[in-house]
């Protein structure tokens, strides 16, 4: 039975690592030992005031599509896709390969940051933040524009005012483009024609009920319908200009008397590097009564005002309060804290480190209830172990196959609401044996992390037999640890491409936070086995 009363000592030293960062590396127990937990706060709270080590900058700067504008990335990388659909097969196919490097660059610079950063809590937020505005990766150019959307929509605001957060991803491409504002027009407006002849409710229904009020935020359909007539326009720079362009030979501009307008617009879509563009002829430009509140038609200064006014809504602070505390602190979060944090996120104008701050000095943070609490997701599974055993990972792609075989792909989940945060969504018996399976691989020293050929390391061995339920997990893990010790022991006589992490260092790691039923089965284990056993227990599975 859990506890009352509240962590002590070093006890919440190991709750910060497992709520503020992505669980202990080796090392970072003695840091916030040296230091105190509270000025680690302070620290994962200020993330600029910590350094990156040189090496995970050099290679961050060796992935140059980080630094590419969302207009370069759909020149460089989109338009030799729809030049080759007409061509052959085979440059079709060459020209999406080379798209899909865009995106895996994005993935592996998520993964190396969240396993190498000591801005660790820059990292979890900019996971969560990433989730609360979801954008799906495989829908049209957001392919290319996924990671774009992160790196500069999301990362630089995880700890900054909501406002100017939620005003970024409204004006990212690959938002617009995922939730079709885009093609969002006012009936009978000058630019009303083609595919652009009529109104999208999509993004104004979600930017809503799931980035701002919340789905019992208090609005009704006709709020909807006014934000969508507010939102005509509000899209994306004609990029499908500079793919006629691209098909257009020399000659046909000078047939076509166009050459210098065309030119013209070329030079003017890629200057504006962002991609967003404000359309006035496709705008309804009529006064809108949103939320109780009369907008006069003013163009784009509509959108920035309904903006402000979903920002600084109480249903607002509420449903993101809520959202934080489910995250960092339990399933169903404390009422009590949840209406502090809300309060704070008013009187602060929608300050998010406030809002952070205020949650974290909240006594139900550190009591004994709400300690390792949380079961993990697949992503933070795979990254918690993966960090535990601190190996330098060279090829992520074990760890996204693991977290696509678990139902999580990274950047891959196709509803807007993005992918669950509770123990409910994640925990089935099914899951829990391909965990096992990955815990068995990384702790024989059988995943290649450390080369950049992949391997498919999990074994069908490893499916059958038994479910491993959290809920009384102990005595289920001692139970099954034969059958388990005997795959892990065929798995460990093979030559491994990497070391295996060390049973008593990895548990050290993890702050020998283990129950004696568990401790018992890692200690009866053969000592060539016990690394597996750690990052397979019960207890890896919660923070």
């Amino acid at each position: 039975m859990r506890g009352t009363g509240d962590l002590q000592g070093e006890d919440r030293a190991l709750h910060v690592l497992n709520r503020l960062a992505f669980g202990p590396k080796p090392g970072d127990l003695e840091h916030v030992r040296s230091i105190g937990y509270e000025r680690y706060i302070q620290e994962q709270l200020h993330p600029e005031s910590i350094p990156l080590a040189p090496a995970l900058s050099e290679r961050l700067a060796r992935m140059p599509t980080l630094r590419m504008t969302p207009v370069e990335l759909f020149v460089e990388f989109m338009l030799p896709i729809r030049r080759a659909a007409k061509g052959d097969k085979q440059a079709k196919r060459e020209a999406r390969r080379r798209a899909r490097l865009v995106l895996e660059q994005a993935a592996e610079a998520r993964l190396v940051r969240a396993l190498e950063s000591p801005r660790q809590l820059e990292e979890v937020l900019t996971a969560f933040w990433f989730n609360h505005f979801n954008v799906f990766a495989a829908k049209g150019p957001c392919l290319v524009w996924t990671g774009s959307f992160e790196q500069e929509a999301i990362r630089p605001h995880v700890l900054g005012r909501f406002r100017t957060l939620l005003g970024a991803t409204a004006r990212h491409p690959a938002m617009l483009f995922y939730l079709d504002n885009w093609l969002n027009t006012a009936p009978g407006s000058p630019g009303a024609r083609g595919r652009f002849d009529g109104i999208n409710e999509n993004y104004a229904r979600e930017i809503m009920e799931l980035h701002t009020l919340g789905v019992n935020g208090g609005y009704t359909q006709q709020d909807v319908v006014a934000l969508a007539h507010i939102l005509t326009g509000w899209g994306l720079a004609p990029l499908g200009r500079l793919a006629r362009l691209n098909r257009m030979r020399r000659a046909d501009f000078f047939r076509l008397g166009r050459e210098r307008a065309l030119a013209r617009a070329r030079q003017e879509i890629l200057a504006n590097g962002t991609g967003f563009h404000f359309d006035p002829r496709r705008h309804d430009f009529s006064p809108k009564i949103f939320l109780g509140r009369r907008i006069e038609g003013a163009g784009a200064a509509e959108v920035e005002h309904a903006l402000d006014i979903l920002a600084s809504h109480p249903a607002t602070a509420r449903h993101l309060s809520f959202e934080l505390a489910r995250y960092f602190v339990a399933d169903q979060p404390p009422p009590a804290m949840v209406s502090a944090m809300a309060e704070r996120y008013l009187a602060s104008g929608g300050d998010i480190r406030a809002v952070m701050l205020t949650m974290l000095e909240r006594p139900e943070f550190f009591a004994r209830p709400y300690a390792r609490n949380k079961f993990r997701t697949p992503y933070e599974y795979v990254i918690a172990a993966v960090r535990a055993t601190g190996v330098r990972v060279t090829n992520f792609r074990p760890m996204a196959g693991m977290m696509r075989m678990l139902g999580m792909p990274l950047y891959g989940c196709q509803t807007p609401n993005g992918y669950a945060q509770t123990e409910q969504a994640w925990l089935n018996p099914d899951a829990m044996m391909m965990r096992l399976s990955f815990a068995t691989a990384l702790g024989t020293g059988h995943l290649p992390l450390e080369r950049p050929e992949f391997e498919e390391v999990a074994d069908q061995e490893a499916g059958g037999g038994g479910a491993m339920q959290m809920r009384g997990a102990g005595r289920l893990f001692a139970r099954n640890h034969a059958r388990q010790t005997g795959f892990v022991e065929k798995r460990a006589k093979r030559d491994a491409p990497m070391t295996p992490p060390d049973a008593p260092r990895l548990m050290a790691t993890l702050g020998n936070a283990f129950s004696a039923e568990t401790s018992r089965a890692i200690a009866s284990a053969p000592e060539r086995l016990r690394a597996a056993l750690v990052l397979g227990s019960p207890e890896m599975m919660m923070r």
